[in-house]
């Protein structure tokens, strides 16, 4: 039984102590990166060695201050039915969210680690490793990125948003709904933009580098943390309906309060 009271900032130590062992363990893979082994999860998803063994060190670090917290964790593929979430402390983990940016050299990939109580987000984290930027938020306590509070931008005209997404590359069966969203949005905006990480994505839009986010299907270690971080900014988060996101559950809109409203109306 764990003693020490699980409070958001207990929860915010644990992620961040175990962000930085996962961030070790990813700097030393850029350092031999034309080495690395790749294996295909399935067509166009790719892991190496780094994000199993990345998300190892986050779990050891994790247990050896909450040892009886439940793990969702995207390699070893950890699931919990809602019951199971809905008591005591659970750890959402992407060791490495941007993989094959990572592999390619492409600068956008990061831990994500997110900290939820009684299936309520308490803590999270989202280290982006090239710039070792450390975004972080707590519950009712805001959201960080390297000591700076973060707030959402105000923009509030269409064609002043710059708008991030993630289209398909597993199977290319959402593809039609993606050119029929993106169509209605470039038209209207100051752009697009697929940085390939979500986790980065909706760190962007706590920020205010962009005023907002959407992507159709994600699992819950791509979007725990981030979720947390816009909404501790002043953002919204829902699905395409406009109902509260779970992290459990996607399509995901991520906005300021000044884009939401018009974006909604745009993608649903």
């Amino acid at each position: 039984m764990t003693l020490q009271p699980m409070t958001p900032d207990f929860l915010l130590d644990a992620v961040r102590t175990a962000a930085a062992a996962g961030a070790e363990v990813i700097r030393d893979g850029e350092r031999r990166r034309g080495a690395l082994v790749w294996r295909e999860k399935s067509a166009t998803d790719f892991v190496s060695e780094i994000d199993l063994t990345a998300e190892a060190r986050i779990i050891e670090a994790l247990r050896s201050r909450v040892p009886d917290a439940a793990i969702i964790a995207e390699e070893t593929a950890s699931t919990l039915p809602p019951e199971r979430r809905a008591r005591g402390v659970t750890f959402v983990i992407d060791p490495l969210d941007g993989t094959t940016n990572f592999l390619h050299g492409v600068l956008e990939y990061a831990v994500s680690i997110a900290a939820l109580v009684d299936d309520e987000l308490a803590a999270g984290v989202v280290l982006h490793v090239p710039r070792d930027d450390w975004y972080t938020a707590t519950r009712g306590g805001g959201a960080w990125c390297n000591g700076q509070r973060l707030a959402v931008s105000t923009i509030d005209a269409p064609d002043r948003a710059l708008i991030a997404t993630g289209f398909p590359y597993k199977g290319g069966h959402d593809i039609d709904t993606y050119l029929e969203q993106m169509r209605r949005l470039m038209t209207h905006t100051a752009g697009l933009r697929r940085p390939g990480a979500a986790s980065l994505d909706l760190a962007g839009v706590a920020c205010g580098r962009f005023d907002g986010f959407w992507e159709n299907i994600l699992a819950p270690w791509d979007i725990a943390a981030g979720m947390l971080l816009v909404r501790e900014a002043g953002g919204i988060v829902t699905d395409l309906t406009g109902a509260p996101c779970m992290v459990d559950q996607t399509p995901i809109l991520a906005a300021s309060p000044a884009m939401h409203a018009w974006l909604l109306e745009r993608l649903r």
